[in-house]
């Protein structure tokens, strides 16, 4: 099973969770400001990662390419999502970027898997759904101390659920 890590990062915290995340699972890993969609051809899992900005928005570089992958046919994949965020400064769009790419690639026949629970966690936002964040959520402001267990036990639980 092939799988890539897509991560746009501002600061390098994201780009820091998704080098971690790769290794951890194998992975190739690209930065979304240097890929093409096609590059989502060449993998049976997509790990797609994002900060969130402003009062929900995507990281730049996501901004640009979701756009370019919205619309293609993912059939067959499975895709997995995390976030960094600021959940205490920004509780009400917590996460919302990765909320955001869920949305967009909702209907491109893929797979979602990675929710992940919300025991632990002040923000709510967009990325929670049915009592589930739909996927790892980070937060180096305020619990960087939890980011590395995070990291570890939601790829414990991807792996389990790319089978």
């Amino acid at each position: 099973m092939k799988i890539g890590v897509f991560y746009g990062s501002t600061t390098g915290v994201t780009q820091e969770a998704a080098e971690t995340i790769a290794e951890k699972l194998g992975a190739d890993v690209k930065n979304v400001a240097e890929a093409e969609a096609s590059d989502f051809d060449g993998y049976d899992v997509l790990v797609l990662g994002s900060s969130t900005w402003g009062l929900g928005d995507l990281q730049d570089d996501w901004a640009d390419f979701l756009p370019k992958v919205a619309s293609s046919n993912l059939s067959g994949k499975k895709i997995a999502l995390f976030a960094c965020g600021d959940q205490v400064g920004y509780s009400d769009t917590f996460g919302d970027a990765i909320a955001e790419i869920h949305d967009q690639l909702a209907s491109s026949g893929a797979a979602f898997i990675g929710a992940w629970p919300a025991d632990g966690y002040e923000g709510t936002g967009r990325a929670l759904k049915d009592g589930k964040f739909v996927g790892l959520m980070l937060d180096d402001n305020n619990q960087s101390d939890q980011t590395a267990d995070r990291i570890s036990g939601w790829v414990d639980q991807i792996k389990g659920e790319m089978a």
